[in-house]
């Protein structure tokens, strides 16, 4: 009977409910990933000149190199997408070490709404962003 219970249900509904939102979060970060790849793509072949992505420390003082390259997404340079069509968020940990040696970021899964939660303002859909981008050309900040 202890199925049954009204402690169990709620187990039960919360487990379904958590398995929704993981479902939800992996089709939204699958798009995400197609958008991404389809704008690495487009930039190679308009020729859009793919810079040295570096990344800045959670304080915002310092910057590191990453040994990637490809195009930031806005222009503060906290975003970026690399040109095999991997999207990064460029803020990492202070260390020493990687002052001399680059600081070693990792692929992220893109949201569709990039900075969701933010300040108002700060959010925008991801593909508005990527197509920004391509329109800027070259002369992007």
């Amino acid at each position: 009977m202890d199925g049954d219970t009204w402690p169990a249900r709620r187990r039960r509904a919360i487990a379904a409910h958590g398995a929704a939102l993981e479902r939800q979060r992996v089709a939204e970060a699958e798009q995400a990933r197609r958008l991404v790849a389809d704008f690495a793509r487009q930039a190679l072949a308009r020729r859009l000149r793919p810079a040295p992505l570096t990344a800045r420390a959670y304080h915002g003082r310092s910057t590191y190199r990453t040994g990637l390259h490809g195009w930031y997404l806005r222009p503060d340079r906290s975003i970026a997408v690399s040109t095999d069509g991997a999207f990064y968020v460029l803020t990492v940990a202070p260390r020493l070490r990687a002052r001399l040696t680059g600081a070693r970021v990792e692929p992220g899964d893109p949201r569709l709404i990039v900075g969701a939660g933010a300040r108002d303002g700060e959010s925008m859909p991801l593909g508005a962003l990527l197509q920004r981008r391509l329109d800027a050309g070259d002369t992007w900040p």
